[in-house]
């Protein structure tokens, strides 16, 4: 059998569920084979295979792709022959390739293109500028699509010369094909009005096109595109307006056809313009204004306009940010026109929205909560009136206010029909009353003509308390109270809590999720936005907490016995986490029984890890168990968790390995000596295969680090483990957790069995410092070395250099520490290194003796980093790492168990950050110059100002 039917038959596999898990083992087993990428990319062009098999072979190649194209440091895996026949085969493939696979190829070039275009892909762009045609408008979709794929990628880059000069290369070979085929598709539309199929594909490749108008201008208007600007936002006005019967099926209610789609684009890209090139576009921003409002007013409720509508709003509230433009809605006629013809229509609950609150609960959800709502009706219109009011508050707020009253008068009149009206009210109340986007903290500004505590006391607290006429009201009312919990006291609070927790007894799916996020939130309210401490403690919960855990998991479990279903639902894990972390220790009496139900659960969704987040919170909810537990207990509960951490090892789910290495490290960490049950892992850990995925690298460091503090017996051999630290410290990406383990090793080994290998680490920091150094990497070099005097002894530093090569110390001290040291901003690095580099000077006798010429420029730069403003200055300030969390993709990137958060390693822990640091070095200044005249023959030979601050040191009490 070929390679090409070996990998077809595993892709073939890999689609269907009994066979899915060994067929990716099988497939990865070949990724390090030669061609296998070829090989994957001859499976996807291949029409006689079936098309759930090509689309598993361009899934497959486009994550093949970003594992193995470039190491971390920029490096090609793969050989060049391979990737020279990939980079050759790849561009006429796409073109050819139907939409569903192009996706999945766009994605791959993407990425191939991040790391090789320009400079190592000059081909590139004549490969693509040279098949464009004027008739082959199949083959120009194709090219066009793939040059998007390509350049799309400049949208969210910062401007550098370099990003400059890439787009310069390509607008010289792209602009002039570009608005010649724009012109040329513009003359082709109109001479087939009449034929379905024509229009569909030049509306196709239209579409594509003005994509690519915006990544040609996303990062600044090009001098071609300015001079050509009457002709090509001529051609787009046009397409705003154009209608054609051949291309809006009446039928189709839910999807955006093909001309509403260019339409939409055509938004994005004038809202681009108006925002960002209004000096040259402000003549023709008129005509789209008009366009644009014809456009909103003349649009039925159909899902199929969301887009479009959210687009075109968007281009009025870039529009009304101008001044200038802010004049047509500054008066009350024009504010009510708004409110009538634009807002109200677009924020008015449709059937649509009601059928996906019933069919759909986690999508209504996510979209209302997580700001995946961003081409929604509701979610432009809040933006629009949100710009409005910032330039006229108190206009908008009355004209608003005034419709709000007569809403309030229509549900009152008949709640059961009109309770529309009341869902209307509530929204409208809430986006007047913000006066910033709501954000996972809550809303920090409100509207001073607006008074959301009463409204709440008068219209949310009877929806929360009573029966309403629909249950999207007591949604509305839940979600009023996680908008603005912030400005409710904790009194409130308490009160209220009492009534979300009820809710999680009901049936109704909405209400329960949304119940459960706002407790969870609610949760997390801090005594301020840099304090450490939430406002809700342990004795607030101590009536509620078992109550609250057991509805949660009930909620939980009942979500269903498949793997998809039963972890569909992240905000319930989410708040079972926040109320054991809340809780802490008083509610350990049910650790054992939910520690047992979380371990099944994870059993069942590690079948298929569906759901990042769900996954991430149910192991922050066992580390918060092991947080709050007893240090005498943890060794009982570790022999309950690791039968199945074990199991996720040996079965290689990579989902979920970074978290059981965290929680295995917390518990050795925390632990009096390694258990039995975890000690097995300490030979295994130290295998290569271990360390090649990114996201277990700190993960199992951690782990390492925790075993050789706790018992170094388990490592009577050191090779291996040094051999791992050479791994690390050879990597740009991973260096800082080479760093990290070195420092373990030094603190934690006996000297005189690290001593036979101190040579050849010192060879691999200093080979890294000469060949390949970064700013990062000199810092924390620095670090280390402050951390060696201050562990081993200042002698040390100057002989663990001298080793490599005897003076070799006069050369990196002042080029790499003194250069270095003011300008490391951590703080806990910043004294580390300022410690142990005051150490080396004052107590260090090598350096006395033998390096006594560097005592000046060692004083000068331990002087000017010790009275720094930017140290005095500098607040070790809380940061919330809740609200930083990035959980997004498996097997790419780390996520961090805030729950277990690992501190980092303080020699010096009696000495405070900022003051103490100070007061710490003039107090050593202070006794080295009582030792005799010394420190005054090498203060004359330091700066003026230098010599004025070390005396502001010595004068210090």
């Amino acid at each position: 059998m070929s390679d090409l039917d070996t990998t077809a038959r595993l892709l073939a596999e890999s689609v269907v569920a009994s066979t899915s898990k060994n067929a990716e083992k099988s497939l990865k087993s070949l990724e390090d084979q030669d061609g296998f990428g070829l090989t994957l990319l001859h499976v996807v062009a291949s029409s006689n295979l079936p098309t759930p098999t090509r689309l598993a072979g361009a899934l497959f190649f486009k994550n093949f792709i970003k594992r193995k194209w470039i190491d971390e440091d920029g490096n090609h895996l793969l050989t060049p022959g391979n990737v020279e026949l990939i980079k050759n085969e790849i561009v006429p493939l796409m073109i050819t390739l139907p939409n569903n696979l192009q996706i999945q190829i766009g994605e791959a070039i993407s990425v191939i293109a991040d790391s090789d275009f320009p400079h190592a892909w000059p081909s590139l762009l004549q490969d693509l500028a040279s098949r464009l045609s004027t008739d082959d408008m199949v083959t120009n979709k194709g090219v066009l699509t793939v040059a998007h794929s390509i350049f799309k990628r400049w949208r969210p880059l910062f401007r550098s010369d370099e990003l400059f000069l890439e787009i310069k290369a390509v607008l010289d070979a792209f602009a002039v094909p570009f608005l010649n085929l724009l012109k040329n598709v513009d003359e082709q539309i109109g001479q087939n009005e009449n034929n379905e199929a024509s229009l569909n594909l030049l509306f196709d490749v239209l579409l594509v096109l003005v994509k690519l108008y915006y990544d040609f201008n996303c990062q600044d208007i090009p001098e071609f595109f300015e001079d050509n600007i009457m002709t090509g936002m001529g051609i787009l006005h046009k397409y705003l307006a154009y209608k054609n019967p051949l291309l809006d099926d009446p039928e189709e209610t839910e999807h955006a056809g093909i001309l509403l789609k260019v339409k939409a684009s055509i938004q994005e890209l004038v809202q681009l313009y108006t925002a960002r090139y209004e000096d040259v576009f402000g003549p023709m921003i008129n005509e789209f204004i008009e366009i644009t409002w014809n456009l909103l007013t003349s649009m039925s409720s159909q899902p199929k306009y969301d887009i479009l509508i959210s687009k075109s709003l968007s281009f009025l509230t870039a529009v009304s940010r101008i001044p200038k433009y802010f004049e047509f809605f500054d008066s009350e006629f024009a504010m009510n026109n708004v409110a009538e013809q634009i807002i109200l229509p677009n924020v008015t609950l449709r059937e649509s929205d009601i059928e996906l609150f019933e069919d759909d609960p986690i999508e209504y959800i996510r979209r209302d909560l997580e700001g995946s709502d961003t081409d929604t009706r509701r979610r432009a219109c809040t933006d629009f009136l949100k710009e409005l009011k910032s330039k006229n508050e108190q206009l908008v707020t009355n004209v608003f206010l005034g419709h709000i009253s007569k809403f309030f008068e229509q549900y009152q009149s008949n709640p059961s029909a009109n309770w529309r009206y009341k869902d209307l009210c509530v929204f409208l109340f809430t986006a007047l009353a913000a006066n910033v986007n709501v954000t996972s903290t809550g809303v920090s500004a409100t509207n001073n003509l607006l008074d959301v505590v009463d409204f709440f006391a008068k219209q949310i607290v009877p929806d929360l308390t009573q029966s309403v006429p629909n249950v999207i009201l007591k949604v509305d009312a839940i979600k009023y109270v996680y908008v603005f919990r912030n400005q409710l006291n904790k009194s409130q609070l308490i009160e209220i809590m009492p009534i979300l927790a009820n809710f999680l007894q009901m049936n109704e799916y909405v209400v329960y999720t949304y119940a459960a996020v706002t407790i969870e939130r609610i949760l997390t309210i801090r005594q301020s936005n840099t304090s450490p401490f939430f406002i809700f403690n342990k004795t607030d919960l101590s009536d509620s907490a078992k109550i609250l855990l057991n509805n949660l998991l009930r909620l939980i479990l009942k979500q269903g016995s498949s793997p998809e279903k039963l972890a569909e639902n992240e905000f319930l894990m989410r708040a079972l986490f926040r109320v054991l972390q809340t809780s802490e220790d008083t509610v350990q009496d049910m650790f054992p029984d939910i520690l047992g139900q979380l371990l099944n659960i994870i059993n069942v969704i590690a079948k298929n890890p569906s759901n990042p987040r769900f996954s991430h919170y149910t192991f922050e909810s066992i580390g918060s168990i092991m947080t709050s537990c007893p240090v005498s207990s943890l060794t009982s509960l570790a022999d309950t968790i690791m039968p199945t951490f074990l199991t996720i090892l040996s079965e290689d789910i990579q989902e979920f390995i970074p978290y059981v290495f965290q929680i295995t490290a917390y518990i050795v960490e925390k632990g009096e000596s390694v258990p039995d049950s975890i000690k097995q892992l300490a030979q295994p850990i130290l295998s290569p295969v271990i360390w090649e995925l990114k996201g277990n690298v700190p993960a199992v460091t951690r782990l390492l680090k925790s075993l050789i503090k706790t018992d170094q017996s388990l490592f009577s051999d050191l090779i291996p483990v040094l051999g791992v630290f050479q791994r690390l410290i050879a990597s740009k990406a991973y260096d800082v957790y080479g760093f990290e383990l070195l420092e373990t090793i030094v603190f934690n080994v006996d000297i005189n069995l690290l001593k036979p290998y101190l040579k050849q680490v010192a060879v691999l920091l200093l080979q890294r410092l000469q060949n390949s150094k970064t700013e990062k990497y000199v810092k924390k070099f620095v670090v280390f070395l402050g951390m060696v005097s201050t562990a081993l002894g200042p002698d040390l530093v100057p002989s663990f250099i001298d080793e490599v090569q005897d003076g070799l110390f006069l050369q990196i001290w002042p080029s790499f520490v003194l250069h270095t040291l003011p300008t490391i901003g951590n703080l806990l690095d910043r004294k580390i290194a300022l410690l142990g580099a005051s150490n080396v000077m004052i107590n260090g006798q090598v350096f006395a003796n033998k390096y006594s010429s560097l005592l000046p420029s060692t004083l000068e730069s331990i002087v000017e980093t010790t009275a720094s403003e930017s140290v005095a200055h500098m607040k070790n300030d809380h940061v919330d790492l809740d609200n930083l969390e990035e959980i997004s993709t498996f097997g790419s990137s780390f996520s961090i168990l805030v729950s277990i958060a690992e501190k980092p390693l303080d020699p010096i822990p009696n000495v405070d950050l900022t003051l103490g640091v100070k007061a710490h070095v003039a107090h050593s200044l202070q006794k080295y110059d009582q030792s005799g005249p010394l420190l005054s023959n090498i203060a004359s030979q330091i700066s003026e100002d230098a010599q004025l601050k070390l005396k502001a040191l010595l004068s210090l009490p």
